[in-house]
């Protein structure tokens, strides 16, 4: 099957976001270290803290080495679908959504928890009434979302679709 140009964009979306996401990882271990809990102010109310999340949202399939398994096959098939849609784009929102859940899912489920057995956790804006402390992979599977509920709500006469061959 032909790829469309925008299933193209959507696999680099999903390139830069792993590697985003990866390199800030890369970066905030060589300064944190892998101690759980270390922290650095980094701008007013956001700090750099070192989190390892074994789970997912709200700590769930975080006991037992089960739950890391699942998650990896879960995303690898999230991955895998998605990849496939993606050959198919012909709007420009969903492929940058599909692009950055795709690279979102690869970061955190499949790379992270193979190498450490959990995910790196670092962006701490906790202290803004926003309880939860996520990642660069994090940011991108929820601004994918976001993008793809914002173009099912434009609908089909969105100026911002792009018909491709």
């Amino acid at each position: 099957m032909k790829i469309t140009r925008l299933g193209w964009i959507a696999y680099a979306v999903a390139a830069a976001t792993v590697v985003l996401d990866q390199a800030s990882k890369l970066w905030i271990l060589g300064l944190l270290g892998r101690e759980q809990g270390a922290s650095l102010p980094l701008l007013g109310p956001v700090h750099l803290t070192m989190v390892h999340n074994y789970g997912m949202s709200f700590g769930l399939l975080r006991n037992g080495d089960w739950g890391r398994w699942l998650l990896i096959g879960f995303s690898l098939v999230v991955a895998v679908g998605l990849s496939i849609w993606a050959r198919k784009m012909t709007k420009l929102l969903p492929a940058l959504g599909v692009g950055m859940i795709i690279g979102g899912a690869i970061g955190n489920n499949l790379i992270d928890r193979v190498l450490y057995g959990y995910v790196v956790d670092f962006i701490d804006v906790s202290r803004l009434y926003f309880p939860w402390v996520f990642n660069v992979a994090d940011s991108g599977i929820s601004v994918g979302v976001a993008l793809l509920l914002l173009d099912s709500f434009l609908g089909e006469e969105s100026k911002l679709s792009h018909q491709t061959e």
